[in-house]
């Protein structure tokens, strides 16, 4: 087998329209070379793989379509492309139910493998104690060279990686979108800082827009990354506990930080330590358990 054909045909694969992961793991198990895939019609794409007739049209015209070819083509050239495939891929994400199956990087590709990591997450609107919260208990775990994986969101996630920066630490931060699409837009200099000084990753396409439904898709990404999450601050609907529970979906160490129960950002912290999450009082409850299951968590990879 190419190896080389093989990723290129999964990278455009990942960017046709009409078919899903699911679809494209499908397909990997029926024809692991992905060499016939070109050769069928629409009605055949429609019958061997379950697709809706609709779908399987748009998957056979994406296919034969010379313009997807350019945008992967100025794509490569661009930015590093990882698949599934690759040896240089994610060990960490390999070990998840869902791993991407294509991720377009930017920055230091080395850190992916970097132990340990630690996914960092919480409200976009944060409490006044928020980041003194966060300096106290992150800044020791990075002198101890720890990396911080989060979503560039506003609140929690960029104050942690503004963090890492601040203290020429190591931090990897996941997108909803691509890369000519970068959001929220007030972070457009963070983007450039934390590609110039870490590693920016997205399972998007440079050129797709953000849309609703990224961002809690993207969070497995986020969590995958990690020995660990660690939840700053929730409150009690955040959609931080999608990352949490995509967590321990993962087999993922999830920790929470505790707080005045007047603040309705610590709610959700509450809700976790009292189904299990483990409460942190310094970087040392984070610290230790590394140290007690790091040999657990690479066996695993």
């Amino acid at each position: 087998m190419n190896l080389n054909n093989l990723r290129k045909k999964l990278i455009h694969l990942h960017r046709c329209r009409g078919i899903t992961r699911r679809t494209i793991g499908k397909m990997l198990l029926y024809d692991s070379s992905l060499s016939n895939i070109y050769k069928f019609s629409s009605t055949q794409l429609s019958q061997l793989y379950g697709l809706p007739q609709k779908n399987a049209q748009q998957l056979y015209t994406d296919l034969h379509n010379q313009q997807v070819h350019q945008s992967i083509k100025k794509d490569i050239d661009n930015y590093m492309v990882l698949t599934i495939v690759d040896e240089n891929y994610p060990t960490m994400l390999k070990t998840i139910k869902d791993p991407p199956l294509v991720l377009y990087a930017l920055g230091d590709t080395f850190l992916l493998n970097h132990k340990p990591a630690l996914s960092v997450i919480g409200t976009r609107k944060p409490s006044q104690h928020a980041y003194r919260k966060m300096d106290f208990i992150l800044n020791p775990l990075m002198e101890e060279d720890w990396l911080l994986v989060s979503g560039m969101a506003k609140g929690i996630d960029s104050y942690a990686h503004q963090l890492a920066l601040r203290n020429k630490g190591k931090t990897i931060a996941v997108l909803g979108g691509g890369f000519h699409h970068i959001y929220p837009q007030q972070n457009t200099l963070l983007f450039q800082q934390i590609a110039q000084n870490g590693l920016i990753l997205s399972e998007y396409t440079p050129n797709t827009t953000p849309k609703r439904f990224h961002f809690p898709e993207r969070n497995r990404i986020i969590s995958g990354l990690g020995f660990g999450t660690l939840v700053i601050e929730a409150t009690e609907r955040s959609g931080t506990l999608i990352t949490v529970d995509q967590a321990l979906d993962q087999g993922r160490e999830v920790y929470a930080v505790p707080d005045s129960p007047l603040i309705p950002q610590t709610v959700g912290c509450h809700r976790m330590i009292q189904d299990g999450a483990k409460l942190v009082r310094t970087a040392n409850d984070i610290a230790e358990d590394w140290e007690s299951l790091k040999d657990i968590q690479l066996e695993k990879m």
